[in-house]
């Protein structure tokens, strides 16, 4: 029993409250087997052990497992297709004071160009972007706003100067820009959603969570979003069954909750 995966999942959901189950087995497997055999530990057992142990280990260990990869403005095209369409259709609909939700926001990448992306229609202290991941180091990280360069390699020139100062092999967001987003902790899977939301930005998450646990929460999404509210996900997603869910696909990357 020491040595299951069962066993570890277990240990895992009440240290953590993240369930594994979710996740595609084989790939989590070989991530965590992969974390262990770096640290020397023998079995599932001791590695249990360890992380209660070991607060290093244990935040190691959560970021390790909620897969923090971001960029500002991933994927250009949509975030060109969001300034020309998205935002003027949004505040069409539902005027300028926009509920906003970026969801497993990893290092804060994805709020911040939403801020900036939001800049160019809106005046800046009326948004107001809400920003969640499950994982508490990442949390604290983006509210540093302090970015390598190849983070914000696709930021548009005239926000990039307008908007970050280097420093070093760095770059630091203006406090203008971070004072509107406002971070928490949220688990995906187990906290309650908000509603009404106007849109819902989601990306590159879900592809490593089982396909029970993607339309678990896609539906969540659906009955969180406003009427004609819109969900942005990323590149390698998409939402097979959407019209099921009660989505109306407006292209590859964006879904609109239907009227």
């Amino acid at each position: 029993m020491a040595y299951d995966y069962e066993y570890l999942k277990k240990a895992v959901y009440e240290l953590t409250m993240i369930d594994l189950n979710a996740y595609k087995e084989k790939q989590m497997k070989r991530r965590i087997d992969t974390l262990i055999a770096k640290h020397k530990i023998v079995g599932y057992d001791n590695y249990v052990k360890a992380l209660k142990d070991d607060k290093a280990l244990f935040d190691e260990f959560v970021n390790y497992l909620t897969i923090n990869v971001s960029e500002f403005y991933r994927n250009p095209d949509q975030w060109k297709l969001m300034d020309q369409q998205i935002i003027p259709e949004l505040i069409g609909k539902f005027g300028k004071n926009l509920k906003i939700w970026s969801a497993a926001c990893s290092t804060g990448d994805e709020p911040y160009s939403l801020v900036m992306a939001l800049s160019k229609h809106i005046p800046l202290n009326q948004i107001k972007i809400h920003a969640t991941d499950i994982d508490e180091q990442v949390i604290a990280k983006a509210k540093t706003g302090i970015y390598p360069e190849k983070s914000i390699a696709a930021v548009p020139d005239d926000l990039k100067k307008k908007y970050f100062t280097k420093n070093g092999p760095f770059y630091e967001i203006s406090s203008e820009i971070k004072s509107r987003v406002e971070f928490k902790k949220h688990n995906l899977l187990k906290d309650d959603y908000q509603s009404g939301w106007h849109m819902i930005v989601c990306r590159n998450v879900l592809i490593y969570f089982t396909e029970e646990a993607k339309d678990q929460i896609f539906r969540r999404y659906q009955k969180s979003l406003a009427n004609g509210g819109i969900l942005f996900i990323g590149s390698t997603e998409q939402i097979i069954n959407h019209k099921e869910v009660g989505f109306a696909r407006k292209n590859s990357f964006y879904y609109e909750k239907e009227l």
